[in-house]
């Protein structure tokens, strides 16, 4: 939606406005002064036509200059206008031949609140018929006919041509507000798709941050009382185990629910190295971890992004596989990757198959966001492997 009053404020022909106020002015005024200064005709003439001219000033300021100063001049009471203009100028244009540079400011008028061919049947009327009038009422001599005639034909053809300046003019100040305001309108659009974007971009995040730890901290305690309900009453020192677990998983999930609210990094992470988080998180598990090659500290971004999908991958091995499926983790260092693989031997899946929940498609999108890739590799009764493999920077070694 666009903004009028900012559309007028970049149209440069509207704040130039009052530059025509002081033309008219000035040309008015000059007018003026010729049919008081002239000789002929009698003084008591000349003042009549003074007071006629006089009547311009009214006319202009309280119907015409409202008209021509709107956005889109309506062309019928501009014609009223221009009509009535016209009117109280031929009287003393016809009584007096130095009225006739009035011309020079209802000209600019005619293309300004018309269209082309009205506005030059205007201005045919304004040059041509106070000629004519003239010559008919005082009858002057041939050579004043003349010369009268190839003014008037003269500032016909100038008005010509300045209308066509004008019109030019008025069309490209119009087009410009019109694209300003269209541009104004796009930047508006662009910062409230960008703001949306990014409110979704911020909302995807969160969504695979909550699912990537409150939700499996809570799939692993689920899981964790169901086998504890199973051991009570055969295996208590198993129960008790899992109870430990429980409380363990239940301080982890406590701690990544502060450090997602905060926005630091992962709990596993705090003040640990990768190899460390994740062989804390393979722990509660029941995983292996092996690390090859030579560790060292990579940006935060890459080490985040594979924590996460080790958690994903993990929980969707404890919740598919079968509980007695033995799983491992191998975190590869290589000289510009780092590399996570999660393998069990449970009871596997058709990774074409549909899938209805979101841990892959968003392991998928965080490792897409570093610039990495995900694969999944399964068939049933065969187990599953998630590989995760990231760009890091070069070591120097």
């Amino acid at each position: 939606m666009t903004d009028p009053a900012g559309a007028r404020e970049s149209n440069t022909w509207d704040r130039s406005f009052r530059l025509w106020d002081a033309y008219f002015a000035i040309v008015w005024l000059a007018t003026l002064v010729f049919v008081l200064g002239t000789s002929h005709p009698g003084w008591h003439i000349r003042v009549a036509a003074g007071a006629v001219l006089l009547l311009l000033i009214p006319w202009y300021l309280a119907v015409g200059r409202p008209i021509l100063t709107a956005e889109s001049p309506d062309e019928r009471r501009a014609l009223g206008y221009i009509a009535g203009a016209i009117v109280l100028f031929l009287p003393p244009g016809i009584l007096v031949g130095e009225t006739r540079l009035m011309t020079f400011a209802l000209v600019p008028q005619c293309f300004i609140g018309l269209g082309l061919r009205r506005a030059l049947t205007a201005v045919t009327v304004i040059n041509i018929a106070p000629v004519v009038g003239w010559a008919l009422l005082w009858w002057p001599s041939d050579q004043d006919v003349f010369f009268n005639t190839v003014f008037a034909v003269v500032t016909l053809v100038f008005s010509g041509v300045l209308g066509s300046w004008v019109i030019r003019i008025i069309e490209q100040s119009r087009e410009r507000a019109e694209l300003i305001a269209e541009l104004d309108a796009s930047r508006h659009e662009v910062s409230r798709l960008s703001a949306a974007h990014g409110a979704l971009a911020e909302r995807e995040r969160f969504s695979r941050e909550i699912h990537d730890t409150l939700a499996q901290g809570f799939t692993s305690l689920l899981m964790l009382v169901q086998a504890v309900d199973a051991e009570l009453d055969h295996d208590v020192p198993q129960a008790r185990r899992h109870l430990t677990l429980m409380a363990e998983t239940a301080r982890q999930n406590l701690a990544e629910a502060r450090a997602l609210v905060a926005g630091g990094a992962p709990a596993d992470l705090d003040g640990a190295s990768l190899p460390d988080a994740l062989r804390r998180l393979a722990t509660r598990h029941d995983a292996t971890v092996d690390v090859t090659g030579p560790v060292r500290t990579l940006p935060a971004g890459p080490e985040v992004v594979v924590l996460r999908s080790c958690q994903e991958a993990l929980a969707n091995a404890r919740k598919h596989a079968g509980s007695s499926a033995a799983v491992a983790v191998v975190l590869t260092y290589s000289n510009d990757a780092l590399a996570v693989s999660v393998r069990d031997d449970g009871c596997g899946f058709d990774p074409a198959a549909p899938a209805d929940g979101y841990g892959l498609a968003g392991l998928r999108a965080r490792a897409a966001e570093v610039g990495g890739t995900a694969q999944v590799r399964s068939t049933p009764g065969t187990g599953t492997t998630v590989t995760v493999r990231l760009p890091v920077p070069r070591s120097d070694s």
